[in-house]
């Protein structure tokens, strides 16, 4: 069975605060364990009102706190924006605590804007062309250690296993080169999808960490009882990239019972291909659209992530979702 798991970015809806979204992680990691997920991930941004996940490595703390057996980790740490020798200072106090448990994902991306990004104080030009070497230093510092070398400590000989996050075909490259899994973002960057998938398999280099390449793709799922009320809830996701592309920064949107009038023609195209890959409907709808992406991609692998503002609902799609695993059996 190929493994369903969640991507969360600690949403902070309209009306709400970050202490509630912080309560509805740890219900969402919960319902998630209890379904059947494999892994629950945040990942960081920084500067949004909507995401409260940017110290991301704490909330993954509290995750663990609130389960017992799922995969947490993130999904992912934007490198650039840290040094390696934090990060694995950071994941390597998680694994200590969660042993057996915790993965670390990590992106190219300073996931914020570039005036917060400057702000994190780190060279982005830099950080961005040291990637590369920046993921071997981690997985050294993971390692047994070397005399004379810095140490992360904790850290040093936790292993904790890395993955590669893109939106473009320079990760698949990277990932295939290094060995490691890879993740790709189609949930909100469609367009590279299969020929990232393509390279990734066709040049994956084994590693002491992997031996054969493994796949995992990003859709937006939102599933209800019937396809009117999963597309109901699914407009907050819609609202929401309307004010991205337009720059207008907010708390997540509550969902309205019509787009017509929320966006323009040239938006309505813009956001229907961002989220081309979004599963929506009732079961019966998204086991035809989740059998007909995992047929076409081939993944190792599914993350959803649920943009539902309201509470209840999201977690009866993370429950009905779960139920589909039924055709995701047949289509493998």
């Amino acid at each position: 069975m190929i493994p369903f798991s969640i991507l969360d970015l600690s949403q902070v809806v309209e009306g709400g605060t970050v202490e509630e979204s912080f309560r509805n992680t740890a219900l969402m990691a919960q319902t998630a364990e209890k379904a059947g997920y494999h892994r629950y991930w945040l990942a960081e941004h920084h500067g949004m009102p909507a995401v409260a996940s940017s110290a991301t490595a704490v909330l993954i703390g509290h995750v663990g706190q609130a389960t017992s057996k799922i995969r947490i980790g993130s999904g992912g740490i934007m490198l650039p924006n840290h040094s390696p020798l934090v990060i694995a200072e950071q994941f390597g106090t998680l694994a200590a605590l969660f042993p057996g448990r915790v993965d670390l994902g990590l992106g190219r991306a300073p996931g914020t804007d570039m005036r917060t990004a400057r702000a994190l104080r780190r060279d982005l030009e830099a950080g961005a062309h040291s990637f590369p070497n920046d993921i071997l230093e981690l997985q050294r510092l993971f390692g047994p250690g070397d005399d004379g070398q810095v140490m992360a400590m904790p850290g040093i000989g936790s292993g904790v296993p890395l993955w590669l996050l893109g939106s473009s075909l320079y990760s698949a490259h990277l990932a295939a080169a290094l060995g490691l899994p890879y993740a790709f973002a189609s949930h909100f960057a469609p367009d590279a999808l299969m020929d990232a998938i393509a390279i990734y398999r066709e040049r994956f280099q084994p590693s002491a960490q992997l031996d054969r390449p493994y796949v995992m793709a990003g859709v937006m799922g939102v599933v209800a009882d019937t396809d009117e009320e999963a597309r109901y809830h699914f407009t907050s996701a819609q609202l929401q990239f309307i004010n991205l592309r337009r720059n207008a920064r907010g708390y997540f949107p509550k969902p309205v019972a019509s787009m017509d009038e929320h966006w323009t023609e040239a938006e309505r195209y813009n956001v229907e291909h961002t989220l081309q890959y979004a599963i929506v409907g009732s079961p019966r709808t998204a086991e035809r659209e989740l059998e007909e992406f995992i047929r076409v991609t081939g993944i190792d692998e599914l993350i959803i992530s649920m943009p539902v503002a309201d509470l209840d609902a999201r977690l009866r799609s993370i429950e009905l979702f779960a139920g589909l695993d039924t055709i995701v059996q047949k289509a493998a």
